[in-house]
């Protein structure tokens, strides 16, 4: 397997990690992602000038990528930033709206690429507990309408998104895969009420109650009740790219003990040169790199036609992000002592994010389950 980058993506890396570099420091970063809006729109805008949002998805609907490698390739360099932008929620509703969407929804993906529209994908249910095929959400179908009641529990930047992709159960128990639908549906609808809140690790997300909320018939994907799977497929597409962000984190958590260990100064000698500091941070840049490799191993398998292959692959990488995220939050600040959990250093803002990354989509005792029951089946 050949590890390097084409040219296209080192040269969108580069422009990338440029662009959050000078962006993104840490103060105004802060100031963005724990204010009001939780992003900046100017910013996000520009994410679109430059392409971030079309290297997402492939050249048959606007985008120029699309392939795992472009989802790693931009989200590692988000996360170098831990940059709050809603870039997630247009890489989710996108892939779906390719899936299952008719032609004239997958017209959003064009709004979607350009940055003018945010999409947030609301399908988590406050007792879910991280398992995809529990739907309470409902919808009735009444002559041309269907009527949508529910709680969605945490839909990130839910109170700005102007499209929002609804999971709603048609048929069956709370709990089976078969009779979930999914809907896309304007983030502004009637019946929508929001409690919108600032989340621990910068940016925004919502609790969503619908209340009969009425979308025409064809805000339908797909066919009725066949929603699991396109869900499945998105849920693939977030593992990969919070994974790789959370690369990204740890190399700059990385980079900013190292730096440290070389400078802080104790009985005249730099604490680096310590031999038990040395095994500690010997340890944190072998869990980085093993990290980097279940990222492109999830990478090179999210097109993979083989479910049960593809699935493996995806939860194995968010079991050892998990893990390997809070020993890389945990250790870099041991390294640092005290200062390593104060506000103004950076290292507390990416510590906290690597534990978060961790929640969303399932944590690692959650796939590491998965991964058993898929290799039962296999």
């Amino acid at each position: 397997m050949n590890f390097e980058h084409t040219e296209d993506r080192r040269m969108l890396m580069d422009s990338l990690n440029r662009f959050v570099s000078e962006q993104y420091g840490t103060d105004v970063r802060n100031a963005m992602a724990y204010g009001a809006e939780g992003h900046s729109p100017q910013l996000y805008a520009q994410f679109a000038e430059l392409g971030t949002i079309g290297a997402l998805f492939p050249e048959e609907v606007g985008g120029f990528g699309g392939a795992g490698f472009d989802i790693s390739v931009v989200f590692e360099c988000l996360g170098r930033g831990i940059v709050p932008e809603p870039l997630l929620g247009a890489l989710l509703v996108g892939r779906a709206l390719m899936l299952a969407g008719s032609d004239v929804q997958k017209e959003v993906l064009g709004n979607l690429i350009d940055g003018s529209k945010v999409a947030a994908l609301a399908h988590d249910e406050p007792s879910a507990h991280h398992e995809l095929n529990h739907v309470a959400t409902t919808a009735k179908r009444e002559g041309t309408h269907w009527v949508l009641n529910g709680v969605k529990g945490l839909v990130s930047f839910g109170e700005k998104a102007d499209w929002l992709l609804v999971s709603a159960r048609t048929s069956g128990a709370t709990q089976s895969e078969a009779g979930i639908s999914l809907f896309l549906v304007p983030g502004q609808s009637m019946g929508i009420r929001c409690r919108a809140f600032n989340r621990i690790d910068g940016g925004r997300a919502a609790e969503l109650v619908l209340d009969q909320v009425q979308v025409p018939a064809d805000a339908l994907l797909g066919s009725v009740g066949d929603g699991y799977s396109v869900l499945e497929r998105v849920r693939g597409y977030a593992l990969l790219a919070l994974c790789a962000e959370a690369v990204g984190a740890m190399d700059v958590a990385k980079d900013h003990t190292l730096e440290y260990l070389r400078t802080r100064k104790q009985f005249g000698a730099p604490i680096g040169s310590f031999q038990a500091l040395q095994h500690r941070m010997v340890d944190v840049l072998l869990e980085v790199e093993q990290a980097r490799s279940a990222v492109i191993n999830a990478a090179a398998a999210i097109d993979e036609q083989d479910r049960v292959k593809r699935e493996k692959a995806l939860s194995a990488a968010k079991y050892s992000i998990g893990r390997i995220g809070t020993l890389v939050a945990e250790e870099s600040i041991q390294l640092h002592g005290g200062i390593g959990m104060t506000w103004e250093l950076p290292l507390s803002h990416y510590a906290k994010r690597l534990v978060m990354i961790d929640h969303e989509f399932g944590d690692e005792d959650h796939h590491l389950a998965r991964f058993i029951a898929l290799s039962q089946t296999h």
